[in-house]
This record gives structure tokens, sequence and C-alpha cells, in this order.
């Protein structure tokens, strides 16, 4: 066998292994041409797909457009015009505001496809085509103008020539979804332009340009593709530090999926897949959903071009940071930050939700009569508003004389709870308060299944989970007495011994000074067996047997070199879960208001630990909907 060897490659060759890294699949070749149709100034781009985009794809933009000497260029490899030229006479990598900059995609795609590129440039009368094959062209040829300038580019019988890479892809459908994918998240990052994307004949996407500026045009492009649920349930991202910004928005924990393929980041407007990006994402909502469920967000990551590198991935798909510490730790600080402001709203899907289930399986409402039903009352002043003075307390939709009997006085709240020995003393309510129907979650009326608290707003009803919501609110106190003062600790009067396996036991045991700091003192008491002495102040009925088990099972699921503040989330949330008020306690009316009230002062109540929803609000205009009365 003789000895192969160096040799030049021919130029078809390299256009194929180029081609291999550029173009994985027909989505890349959507997002290269439609980057392309962006740098170019376009404010609308037509994409037409068929075949899961083997077959055709045809993207059209109302960009400058090309001259005939660059329609000529812009096939040839690395030929581009989107590298700024440094100081030094020299390609600047460093700083690279655009797009597209390698000068591969057209090369590339045309030495495995048949492309067709028709220019026409902004202000001439004249439009011009090329045609590539396999790689191989005839010039550049005048064409029909386009009556507008702009580009429109055709690409027919994908990887023809490279008949290899067709086993590799997938079905066709699943070709569809990747097209609708890169096209989604180019229209989040450029409100401002407007995208229409057409699979086999049939419209999949369509979104004008926004005609707003900032915030409003933002959330206007994600409620139109994402869904006006998103839109309902998201909260504002706005935050800045160092010259870093980071803009978008967040949706409320309650609105959540069981996969992170709805989380969009962009950096600088380029959407990327970067794994700080959604470690930080991760990281910021760990407090508040559980491990299966995932927020749905779309964030951009807007700083100098010197400070990201966008050129270490050939599909541009990563990018790295020059502080990617202060990137991650700004993401995450800037969702906690929205979070908190959130208050106790969940999310609005959760009401709707609720009807879905209530209304019985093929009911049709029956047809109002003509002119609709006559109200019976004044309409109800708007949610959370104050009450007009003029306003009669007798014109609201409740009995009096119901009212009189049920409705506690505001200085009692709390104190039903701290002489019945409850877990904790809710904190009284404000006496200057607003009146009680004017408070966000209302007036307790009533318990169900000693489980469930109901109470009256100025325009529906509230259902609130006891035990999901007490979990939630000692969770917090928990969390903000260790970052403040340390967790306070009570001494029982006979220490607990709970009887474990050896490996549980001793688990928990290399952990004690962990333990004490967050108020759980154990000790070893014989084989296999702990004794606890002291537990956190604040749990009063707490289930020691039932905690110290279920921490044996978290810690068994920790990295030995992690801490337990590290885990402090998980540990502190087992904490809360068994000193929490259970389902199947009877509460007082003084009681259900004070839990009411310190729902309403603690962010984050509006879900529990693990991100479900603490209550359920309906508004009087649904619940005549449920019974056919609109």
């Amino acid at each position: 066998m003789t000895q192969p060897v160096i040799r030049r490659l021919p130029p078809e060759t390299v256009n194929r292994i180029a081609a291999g890294e550029v173009v994985e699949r027909p989505a890349s070749v959507v997002k290269e041409l439609a980057e392309n149709a962006l740098d170019a100034g376009a404010r609308r781009i037509d994409i037409t797909a068929e075949g899961g985009g083997l077959v055709r794809l045809l993207i059209e933009d109302d960009g400058k457009g090309m001259s005939p000497q660059e329609l000529e260029l812009c096939i040839e490899r690395h030929a581009t015009s989107k590298l700024p030229v440094g100081d030094n006479g020299q390609d600047d990598l460093l700083n690279i505001s655009t797009m597209g900059f390698r000068g591969e995609a057209l090369p590339s795609i045309g030495s495995i496809a048949r492309l067709s590129i028709t220019t026409q440039a902004k202000g001439a009368g004249d439009a011009w085509a090329i045609l590539v094959e396999g790689g191989k062209t005839n010039g550049i040829a005048p064409a029909a103008p386009l009556g507008r300038g702009g580009t429109r580019i055709e690409v027919r019988d994908l990887f023809y020539a490279t008949p290899a890479r067709l086993k590799f892809l997938k079905s066709e459908r699943s070709e569809n979804l990747g097209i609708t994918d890169v096209v989604k998240r180019m229209a989040m990052s450029r409100p401002d332009v407007g995208f229409f994307l057409t699979l086999d004949g049939r419209k999949r996407l369509s979104v004008a340009a926004e005609r707003g500026e900032g915030s409003e045009a933002r959330i206007a492009r994600m409620s139109a593709i994402l869904g006006s649920d998103f839109g309902e349930n998201a909260l504002e991202v706005d935050q800045e530090r160092d010259g870093v910004r980071i803009v978008g928005f967040s949706s409320l924990p309650t609105y959540s999926r069981g996969s992170s393929m709805h989380q969009y980041l962009f950096v600088n407007g380029r959407p990327v897949r970067d794994k700080l990006l959604g470690g930080a994402v991760r990281g910021a909502y760990q407090d508040f959903l559980a491990r299966d469920r995932h927020p749905v967000v779309a964030l951009n990551v807007e700083l100098p071009t010197d400070l990201v590198d966008v050129n270490v991935h050939p599909a541009k798909a990563e990018v790295r940071f020059r502080d990617a510490g202060l990137v991650r730790g700004l993401i995450v600080g800037s969702l906690r930050h929205a979070l908190a402001a959130a208050g106790h709203r969940a999310s609005t899907t959760v009401a709707g939700y609720a009807l879905g289930r209530v209304r019985p399986e093929g009911y049709q409402a029956p047809t109002p009569p003509p002119g609709g039903y006559q109200s019976q009352t004044a309409s109800l002043a708007a949610w959370g508003a104050p009450r007009p003075p003029s306003e009669p307390v007798q014109d609201r939709v409740f009995d009096p004389g119901m009212s009189a009997r049920v409705e506690p006085d505001h200085a009692s709240y709390g104190a039903g709870m701290a002489e019945s020995g409850g877990q904790a003393g809710f904190p009284a309510a404000d006496q200057a308060g607003p009146p009680p129907l004017d408070w966000p979650l209302g007036v307790a009326r009533a318990q169900l299944h000693e489980t469930y608290v109901v109470a009256q707003t100025g325009d529906g009803i509230v259902i609130v989970d006891q035990h999901a919501a007490h979990e939630r609110l000692v969770y917090e106190r928990m969390k903000t007495m260790i970052a403040e003062t340390g967790v306070e600790r009570q001494r029982l009067l006979v220490p607990e011994i709970v009887n474990l396996d050896e490996a549980e036991a001793r688990r928990l045991l290399e952990r004690s000074g962990e333990l004490e700091e967050l108020g759980l003192v154990v000790e070893p008491f014989g084989q296999g067996a702990i004794a606890v002495r002291e537990t956190p102040a604040l749990l009063k009925r707490l289930d020691v047997q039932g905690l110290v088990r279920d921490l044996a099972d978290d810690l068994a699921e920790y990295d030995q070199a992690l801490s337990l503040k590290e885990k402090l989330e998980d540990v502190v949330g087992t904490m809360a879960c068994h000193g929490s008020v259970r389902a199947g306690r009877r509460l007082t009316g003084e009681e259900m208001n004070a839990l009411l009230r310190e729902m309403e002062a603690t962010p984050h109540s509006g879900q529990c630990n693990h991100g479900r929803p603490t209550y359920v609000e309906l508004k009087l205009s649904d619940i005549e909907r449920l019974f056919g009365r609109r």
C-alpha cells in the first residue's frame, strides 16, 4: 500500500465540507438566509417551504438588495460585507454587530443544492439573477424587476449533491417544526420586522412589524407568537449592571411547562442556545418550581460587542462571554427581582383551568333572552381599586346581614391563631387598611373540607389551599431568618427519637453542624437512631419523624461536595412542608383572614414551593358564564 500524499482539495469538496458545518438541516438554511435579510435592513421577510424544506425553500425580503458586482461576489467563499475593519486595517472579529459575518452560507448552500438568487438594489431599476448548481455557475444575468428593492433566494433539491446527508435527516414533520422554531426565535428578537411563514401552502406564522417601541412592542410580539396567555402571565425584566443589560419577559411560576423548549434566549438580538444562560434561568426559578417544571422566558442580553465572542460555533448557536459570572448573576438577579415584584400574583390560566373542570362535559350554556339578563345590583368595583365614598355597601353583591354576622374585626386578625396554639402567629391586619372587600384576596367566608378557604372579593371569589399557602409563608420566613439573624430554635422537653438505617443516620449526623444552623439539632442515639433535641421555633406543630426521614432521603440525592446551604431551598422547603398548617385542620375566621393578609404581604405567595398555585380567583363574570347568565 502506497503512502498517501498531501494534496490540495478541489473547491467543490471544500465547499461541501464547509456545508456540513453550516447547513445541518433545512432549518439551518432558513436561519442563514433570514439573517442575511435582517443585515440587509429588511422590514418584511416571507419564507416558504415545501417538503420539509428539502424540495423547495423561498426567502424574500425588502432589504437594500445587491449590485451586479456584489451578487457575483456573494457566492464566493469567505466573501462578506459584514466584518468591520479595525484601526490597524485588519478585520475585527471582536466587534461583530451583524447577524452573519462568515461569508460561508451562500457558497455552501450552492454546493449541495440548486440555488437561485434574484436581487434589485434600492433605487435601481434593473434586477439581476444568478444560478448555482452543485457549486457551479454560469455568471449573472438580467432578471425581471422585483418591483421594489430586495432579494429573492430560492433553494431547490437541498442535499441533492450530497445524498448521504439525506439519510440522517428526520421526518418531513420534524423538519417543518425545526423551520418554525427558527423563524419564531428570529421573530421574537426583532419585533420591528414582519415575519411570514408558509409550509406546504399553509400559513404557519404571520406577524406584522410592531408599531410600538420598547417593552410594548416586545410583549405584543411575544403574545402573538406564544399566545395571549403568556402576555397575561408575563413579568417584565429590565435590569442593567456594568454595561450589560437584560431585557425581556419571564412567566409566573404557576405558568410553567414540562420542558425547557419554551425558553428563548438572545444575545444582542442573536438567538442562541447557551448552557450558561439556560442554567441561570434554572437557578433563578429553583426556589419556585419543581425539578420537572420549567418557566417560559424570552430574554435578550445586550452588551458591548467586545465583551462577547460569537465566533465559537460554525452555526453561531453558541457564544462566549468575557465575564460569564457577571452575565449569569445579572440574569438570576433580574429574574428574582421580577418574581419578587409580582407579589402574591398567580397565573390567570389557573382560573380558566378550574372553570373548565367545573363545567360538565358536553355542557352548553342556555341562550340568554333578547337584551340579556338584567343586573339587580350596581357594577362592582375593579379588583383592588378603592371604593368611591358615595357607593353604599348595600350595592355590593352579598347579603349585608350575613356580612355583619361573619365579617371579623380587623383588630382581632391573628389573635385566634396565637390563642389556639397554631403553627405560626399570623400578624394582625392593619386597622387603617382598605375596606374588607377591597383587600386583594378579600374576606374569608368559609372553610371547605378543612382544607380550602373561600374568600369574597369585590368582584368575585378566591379559593385558597391552606396548606400550600402556609407552606410558602413559612418558607419565606425561614429564608429571611436565615439571611438576617439565623433560625431561632426551641428545645424539646423530651427528645424525639427517630429510628433509621445506619446509612441514613450517618448521613444526617455528618451534616449535624449545618442542620443546627437551620434550626435542627440532632445527636446520635445508639445504632441506627438519632435524637432530635431542638427544632426551628417557627415550626410549632412539627412532624419530627416525617421531617427527619425526608431529610435523610434528600441527603441521599445530594453530591457530598455540596453543603446544605447550597441546597438551602430544598432543605428549607422540606422543613416548611412539615411545619405548615395541614389539610384537615379547622381554622377560625380570624386565622383564615390572617392567612389571607399575610399572603398579600408576602412575595411569591401565589405558588407553593413546587410551583403549584396556592389560590384560584374566579371573577363574578366567570361564574355568571358558568351558570349561563352571560
